[in-house]
């Protein structure tokens, strides 16, 4: 019972020993077991019986024959450290995760049912049940009450490549394939950030969203430019970190493997200044870092490095008060699905603000610049959203954003012309 590591790993095991998991309803024999090593081995399922290890806090079964992680692992109520790349897994999402995400976001994966479910799924959830809830209503003979609602949706408008003389295009070098491998990026055209705190508000959504939907930019990472700044055409590209030189949001330009060294002795100091553990602004993200021989950027026409994710924007292409025109981003290491729910929520959530602005300037009765934007006549003008193409060196089509099908799990909110 004073067991705390086990370590099986290297031999030919086709499952867990048999007293190691107690049978249900009989308390744990080994409440103290900490670690759990069983990779390289050929086990080839991993029970719900998982959970009865109450101290679990390291499991490895890499390479072996899993086919299905059980959701029971979202109970083991210490687990911090997972390892389960190797495994051919039925959920191919899974798969990925496994094999580039931190133990958080797999547990939580687990936790929700799998299948692309979690906070993303919950979000697509709940846009069909507003969806059965408004045909019941319409059932009822509530018609008018809907057409009302339908009027009041913020309004997107889709600017199909075909349409547009001058389309962006971001090209995609084979290297992020191992590093940061999924982009996907548009423009949005219209937007008002002059009255009042809208810039400060843009800006704290945006962190919120990093810290939500995002999960910290584990799974994700949002980067937004003013486009009249950017420089096109782009490329998605990597460089080894004494090469890559970015002027971070706010500070001179540098070496990315200077500016991590920066931040880090800024975290250090900022813990013996405070005298706790927890750290704040870019610091918290370095540990996404860790390992990689290159890092993520995406560059502009003129060379220089207009984003680090999953660290920072540059200054050069910073958003202002003045900004009317969005170059959006999101990147991932993860999954194409999550860059594109990340996406649709981004837009969704700054047409809200956009909206915000323009009933906070008509109340004031203020800056005649804007009188001609902000009539109630115009209250409800659309936001552009141009599509950017992400092609490979060669040219060919990698992801075009938004799709027919995108935006889809923020319909019930967004009315989207195409």
């Amino acid at each position: 019972p004073q067991l705390q590591e086990l370590l099986l790993s290297g031999n030919r095991l086709r499952a867990l020993p048999g007293g190691l998991l107690p049978p249900a309803g009989t308390p744990a024999p080994f409440p103290l077991l900490s670690r759990l090593d069983a990779a390289d081995n050929e086990v080839a399922e991993l029970g719900a019986d998982i959970a009865a290890l109450p101290a679990l806090k390291s499991l490895d079964v890499a390479n072996n024959q899993l086919r299905e992680l059980p959701a029971a692992l979202a109970d083991c109520p210490r687990l911090k450290e997972a390892n389960f790349r190797g495994n051919q897994l039925r959920d191919k999402r899974l798969e990925k995760m496994v094999n580039g995400c931190q133990t958080k976001a797999i547990l939580e994966y687990l936790r929700a049912g799998g299948r692309g479910k979690g906070k993303v799924e919950s979000a697509r959830e709940d846009v069909r049940k507003k969806k059965r809830e408004k045909q019941q209503k319409k059932d009822s003979g509530d018609g008018e009450q809907d057409e009302v609602e339908e009027a009041s949706k913020l309004l997107v408008k889709v600017l199909h490549v075909s349409e547009n003389p001058a389309p962006l295009v971001v090209k995609v070098s084979p290297g992020v394939k191992d590093v940061r491998a999924f982009i996907v990026c548009c423009v949005l055209k219209g937007v008002n950030l002059k009255p009042g705190n809208a810039l400060k508000r843009f800006l704290t959504m945006q962190t919120k969203l990093h810290e939500d939907i995002c999960e910290k930019r584990t799974v994700a990472t949002i980067a937004t430019h003013d486009l009249q700044l950017v420089k096109a055409p782009l490329t998605y590209d990597v460089q080894p970190p004494d090469e890559l030189k970015i002027m971070p949001l706010g500070r001179k330009e540098i070496k990315a493997k200077d500016l991590l060294r920066q931040l880090q002795l800024e975290a250090e100091e900022q813990r013996k200044q405070k005298k706790r553990q927890n750290i704040s602004g870019l610091h918290r993200y370095l540990q996404l870092l860790v390992g990689k021989d290159n890092y993520p950027c995406l560059v502009d026409a003129e060379g220089a490095v207009i984003s680090f994710p999953p660290i920072t924007n540059s200054e050069k292409t910073k958003i202002r008060k003045e900004t009317r025109d969005l170059f959006l981003e999101v990147t991932s290491d993860t999954s194409l699905q999550i860059c594109k729910d990340v996406m649709d929520t981004l837009i969704l959530k700054i047409a809200e603000l956009n909206r915000s602005a323009l009933e906070n300037r008509e109340g004031s009765g203020s800056d005649t610049e804007l009188d001609g934007l902000c009539g109630s006549g115009n209250m409800n003008l659309p936001l552009v959203v141009e599509q950017v193409r992400v092609v490979d060196t060669d040219g060919n089509l990698k992801v075009l954003y938004p799709s027919k099908t995108d935006l889809a799990t923020v319909a019930s909110l967004l009315t989207v012309i195409r």
